[in-house]
């Protein structure tokens, strides 16, 4: 017989498939099991739709089997109405008599009201298996609830000499340091997060796209720092191939702490994670307010002699990883 773990890790994997297009929502994993064998699996559909519970219920063909069955879920399944009717009653409707729970959902809309609501109905539940991982799993929607700002990835790049960009350019294009392959994993990294977010030089200089062209996915929403709307609008950060945000004097307080000020700019627009992509100014910000969760520096094989230098980071180096000639470092706090 499989265990409770195993039955959780497979919904810690099915979760996965919704990177990227839950958020806000958690990217939930479920699986029901009848006489130790998986009969229906589903995971979270993008924003507005179908919880995994549902979708999980849905892909069950013999319904008189869920009677007799477990359901396997990472999160506490909900009790409230938001875009979808709460998964509880669905749960209690289909008579599923037991419920295995990776962890307690911290959302105060939820927070034990679905365990209990499962629980007064006679159904056996089971909660904390695999919670660790579940709540690794989950960690931008549980940063985002009990922080009350998002998941914050700091990235870049920089040279061989701990530069980030030259002193001076020739014409407003980025300046690579690092080699396609590099670039194509950025691009992955932004179509997993709600939101990508930069300062008033970097586009200025760069005039980036921000967009996950080079990989298939979703855009993350542009957030752009422009303390005194002084960027054109032409600018490639305000085409209609992804939303922005702009982030000026009107909408946060430039005198009191910037990245503070930005965090609860995004907490109240519902954005639960986001890649910090530069400049240096930007970077050292986050990293000076201790406002970062994760931060991933490529270092480039090609040196600059001069230029601006590259944000200093202290944390602990996670992992190391090379990809051609470039090195991947990434740091948690």
């Amino acid at each position: 017989m499989l265990t409770h773990e195993f039955y959780i890790d497979r919904c810690i994997s099915i979760g996965k498939k919704g990177l990227g297009t839950t958020a806000p929502n958690p990217m939930v994993g479920a699986v029901i099991v009848y006489d130790n064998n998986i009969i229906g699996e589903g995971y979270t559909s993008p924003f507005g739709g179908a919880h995994a519970e549902v979708n999980a219920i849905n892909s069950v063909k013999d319904k008189s089997k869920l009677k007799d069955a477990t359901l396997y879920v990472t999160l506490e399944p909900c009790s409230h109405f938001g875009k979808t009717p709460p998964c509880s009653d669905l749960i209690i409707a289909n008579k599923i008599p037991n419920v295995v729970i990776g962890c307690v959902d911290d959302n105060p809309q939820v927070s034990g009201k679905g365990i209990a609501k499962l629980r007064a109905s006679g159904c056996q539940v089971t909660v904390g298996v695999l919670e660790a991982a579940c709540k690794k799993h989950h960690r931008r929607f549980f940063t985002f609830h009990n922080k009350k700002r998002p998941y914050i990835i700091l990235k870049w790049a920089e040279t061989s000499d701990g530069f980030i960009a030259p002193l001076h350019k020739t014409k407003k294009a980025p300046v690579w340091i690092t080699n396609a392959y590099s670039r194509q994993l950025v691009h992955k990294w932004r179509t997993e997060e709600q939101a990508i977010l930069v300062g008033t030089n970097t586009v200025s200089e760069d005039n980036p796209s921000l967009t996950a062209r080079d990989w298939a996915g979703k855009h993350p929403i542009r957030v752009v720092i422009d303390k005194d709307e002084k960027l054109s609008k032409q600018m490639n950060v305000f085409n209609s191939d992804a939303e922005t945000l702009l982030i000026s004097s009107k909408v946060v307080d430039f005198n009191k702490p910037l990245a503070k000020e930005i965090c609860d700019l995004l907490f109240k627009n519902q954005i639960n994670s986001v890649i910090v992509e530069g400049g240096a100014k930007t970077l050292q910000t986050f990293i000076d307010e201790g406002l970062w969760d994760k931060a991933r520096v490529f270092i480039g094989a090609t040196p600059f002699s001069n230029g601006i230098k590259a944000p200093v980071i202290k944390g602990q180096l996670t992992s190391e990883l090379q990809i051609e000639q470039d090195t991947l470092k990434t740091y948690t706090p």
